[in-house]
């Protein structure tokens, strides 16, 4: 009898556990939905998308969720994080975003993990960014069939490895909606496009 309670309680501890598990996180195609909003409309039906639950990808902490036919992949919204926030990039970057998504996983600082990533293109483990990336940030979760709310951000990125202002006539701090150049001189130097 006392061991048939035990059971049934743990059962229904299990049970909870499962139901706030699949409350914090969404679907694995609501996920997908929401992340192809980063992505310009031309690419996002053939996009891979990352997310969370299931089996991670090797040396990564997400799971592919959809496996596309371009070279873009997409990121679902960490359920972990207050807002809203999905991006979209280039395959090419993948080896240098995977090392920047574990490390932060392991609660490693930005200057930790741009040190990794400076270690591992010195090694010839990854190669300097030179691609595309595009995000959409809200403050709330957004719905893919009525787009994002008003005051959601998009931004386009364009990585030019070692760019400064000399190279491309940007300036190198936030002027308004113009573009602008992100850590210039330096192998992930990025140009930053409002939209």
């Amino acid at each position: 009898m006392q061991v048939s309670r035990v059971v049934r309680i743990v059962s229904l501890l299990a049970a909870i556990a499962g139901v706030e598990s699949a409350v914090g996180q969404a679907s694995a195609a609501d996920q997908i939905d929401r992340a192809l909003l980063a992505a310009p409309a031309t690419l996002r039906a053939e996009a891979t998308v990352l997310g969370y639950g299931g089996q991670a990808r090797a040396d990564d902490v997400l799971t592919l969720l959809k496996d596309g036919s371009n070279d873009v992949i997409c990121l679902a919204d960490d359920p972990d994080r207050d807002g809203f926030h999905v991006a979209c990039y280039h395959a090419s970057l993948d080896p240098y975003m995977k090392i920047g998504r574990r490390l932060s996983a392991a609660g490693e600082s930005r200057a930790a993990i741009l040190a990794a990533r400076f270690a591992a293109l010195e090694e010839g483990r990854i190669q300097a960014p030179a691609a595309a990336l595009w995000s959409l940030t809200a403050t709330a979760d957004v719905d893919p069939a009525t787009g994002p709310p008003a005051g959601a951000r998009r931004l386009a990125v364009v990585y030019v490895p070692y760019a400064e202002t000399r190279h491309t006539g940007l300036p190198t701090r936030p002027d308004g909606d113009s573009p602008w150049l992100m850590l210039p001189g330096t192998p992930w130097a990025h140009v930053m496009i409002p939209r």
